[in-house]
């Protein structure tokens, strides 16, 4: 299988990410929090998208 630089590049990232918190995700999750709290960007949430019923069989 053919090697992606960009997928690598982003793998490096991901695990020295993960290093710098211990690899403990509810760190992670804290920090990008923080982050996004201090981003002057609007955060938007979605409400839950609704399933449709099955007809037929």
């Amino acid at each position: 299988m053919r090697e992606d630089p960009i997928v690598e590049e982003i793998r490096k990232f991901r695990a020295e990410h993960a290093e710098k918190y211990g690899h403990d995700l509810d760190r992670i999750c804290e920090a990008l929090r923080d982050r996004q709290a201090k981003s002057q960007r609007e955060v938007v949430t979605r409400g839950p998208r609704l399933l449709l019923k099955k007809t037929g069989s």
